[in-house]
């Protein structure tokens, strides 16, 4: 039986930009047994700065290619208790940013969590899926690929004259 969708088929594992991060081009898991998608981070700081409260860390880690030492802060959306794959539970700082998927920004909320025994930095969880995406687990970067061939499509084609 063949179903008909208007929804975007992505991979097992993409590559994903955090625009306002400064952070592009990272090894993302997709996890539909995941609600919450997070980001691994270390150093992690809450703060109160004018009645505000705010969250500081760091990205990745100094084993990671794309690590740059910066702190970085920015607004707490809220904390939430989340059950790991490992079946404990633990509090999480959540915040609130971008992610580029198939050249397209979505709003994504984010689990800043230490990620470092795991083989992926991203997770991408249900609650960004849901009602945008399939996953197809025998493929990979989808999302790149997608992009790639936008660009190539486009490119403007060279006349000898």
């Amino acid at each position: 039986m063949l179903i008909i969708t208007d929804k975007q088929v992505i991979g097992r594992k993409e590559k994903v930009d955090f625009p306002s991060l400064n952070l592009m081009g990272v090894d993302a898991k997709i996890d539909t047994g995941a609600y919450t998608s997070a980001l691994h981070c270390h150093d992690v700081r809450v703060f109160k700065q004018k009645r505000k409260t705010f969250v500081s860390f760091k990205l990745l880690d100094p084993s990671h290619p794309a690590y740059n030492n910066n702190q970085y802060s920015l607004p707490l959306y809220k904390v939430k208790q989340v059950k790991s794959s490992f079946g404990h539970s633990e509090k999480r700082y959540i915040i609130k940013t971008t992610i580029r998927l198939f050249d397209e920004l979505l709003d994504l909320e984010l689990s800043l969590a230490d990620r470092s025994k795991m083989e992926y930095p991203v997770l991408l969880g249900r609650k960004l899926l849901k009602q945008r995406y399939i996953v197809d687990t025998d493929r990979i970067n989808l999302s790149q690929k997608f992009v790639k061939a936008r660009i190539k499509k486009n490119k403007p084609k060279h006349s000898s004259t």
